[in-house]
């Protein structure tokens, strides 16, 4: 047994996957782009364990291309360039497709490298993370690439690979075991989500379990409860996910619940989840409190880096300040706001043309009947304030805008009423 059960057990075929039945069921998409032998660059994103590993040997296997590994916590662009030279070799006769592990570990610079072979053709790129890929992977592959989200597999789910499992051992040990009521329930609830992580605990059981008076492996619920001592709470046991929690955190901070807030960062926090908990921090300084109290940005930029440098378990100090100091401060959403409708309606309607006057021009030619490009130069006028058009023909009454009812925001609407009736 020198291989890891995890991978003793792996899948060949994508019908023996567990999980993920919202992209390889029967007519899901990865299941066609099986079926049908074109496969596309794709990137693959979600908790770890889910089967992104299983899926790409699959793919590679039943598309008759030779599959290379790289992990980009340790690879190099040296390594990516090493693949793509072996397409031009005996191996590469199908075409090979590069299975890229953790993407996000790759700089902008290492994955720009990766255009150059997916563009001609040499190879077919799998990359795969745990972060979300519009976070952390470059546009020009995410644009080049169908994306896949992997989700936490269903306990349910997990107890069938289980079972499948318990199978293998016993082939593997010549030895009968015998499961004590619930103990693959509560293996499958503790694994969160993460196959690989109830295989684990299963195959450490088996190993380490005496053999009872019958010369079987007996194991019951106390040494299944041994085995798994931590929970992370990611994804707990009533399917409570990760976004479930990142959605209680932004909402408590909203609703200036600083008791609430700090309970989901220490979720987070628990999970190891240290980038989505700043990732949201950010976006809730931004969106919820905002204009009301606009120094909290830098303040919690500040915190992020600072929690980031530090990193876990000491990020819990700064991220818990920048927390309650989010929930308990003043909230406004009169930014957020104005960009979504200003975004509406650049989306849904001819906003027109930027008006002459704000146009980046300084010499007009011969065949233009409007000379002049007629800017007014604010700061050449009383309280660097003169009146003119900003906003297009077509929308020139546009208000986006609407100040606040807080004390920040009024404070500044009152100077500017003052200034613009002057």
């Amino acid at each position: 047994m020198n291989k890891p059960l995890a991978d003793r057990i792996r899948p060949e075929k994508l019908e023996e996957v567990v999980g993920q039945g919202h992209i390889i069921g029967e007519n899901k998409i990865l299941s066609n782009i099986l079926r049908s032998g074109n496969i596309p660059n794709m990137i693959f994103y979600g908790p770890s364990g889910t089967g992104k590993t299983t899926v790409a040997n699959i793919i590679a296997k039943s598309a008759g291309k030779t599959l290379f590994k790289l992990n980009a916590t340790n690879a190099s662009v040296a390594d990516v360039k090493e693949v793509c030279q072996s397409a031009d070799g005996l191996m590469g006769t199908n075409g090979v497709v590069l299975y890229l592990d953790e993407i996000q570990n790759f700089n902008k610079k290492q994955q720009q490298s990766l255009l150059e072979y997916t563009e001609n053709g040499k190879i077919t790129l799998i990359a795969s993370t745990t972060e979300n890929p519009y976070f952390y992977v470059y546009n020009a592959i995410l644009s080049r690439s169908t994306v896949f989200e992997f989700k936490p597999v269903f306990p349910k789910d997990i107890e069938r690979a289980l079972e499948r499992a318990v199978k293998i051992l016993e082939e593997d040990i010549e030895t009968k075991i015998i499961l004590g009521e619930d103990v693959l329930e509560h293996l499958s609830e503790m694994s969160n989500g993460d196959v690989r992580k109830a295989l684990n605990s299963l195959e450490v059981l088996v190993s380490t379990t005496p053999l009872n008076k019958d010369g079987n492996v007996e194991i019951t619920i106390e040494l299944a409860e041994q085995a798994t001592q931590k929970k992370s709470l990611k994804y707990d046991k009533n399917g409570e996910n990760h976004y479930d929690i990142v959605s209680g955190l932004q909402k408590s901070i909203r609703g200036s619940d600083p008791d609430a807030a700090v309970h989901y960062l220490a979720r987070l926090l628990q999970s190891e989840d240290l980038q989505s908990a700043c990732r949201r921090l950010m976006a809730c300084a931004c969106e919820d409190v905002g204009l009301a109290y606009p120094m909290i940005i830098p303040i919690v930029k500040s915190a992020v880096d600072m929690a980031l440098m530090l990193g876990l378990p000491e990020a819990r100090i700064p991220l818990a300040d920048a927390v309650i100091l989010a929930a308990t401060a003043p909230k406004s959403n009169s930014a957020y706001n104005a960009i979504n409708q200003a975004m509406w309606d650049i989306e849904n309607i001819d906003t027109g043309e930027i008006p002459r006057n704000l146009q980046n021009k300084h010499y007009d030619g011969e065949g233009n009947v409007k000379k002049g490009q007629n800017y007014l130069y604010p700061h050449d006028y009383p309280n660097h304030y003169v009146k003119q058009q900003y906003l297009p023909d077509k929308i020139k009454n546009k208000k986006y805008y609407e100040f606040g009812d807080n004390k920040t925001e009024q404070l500044a609407k009152e100077y500017w009423d003052k200034i613009k009736k002057g």
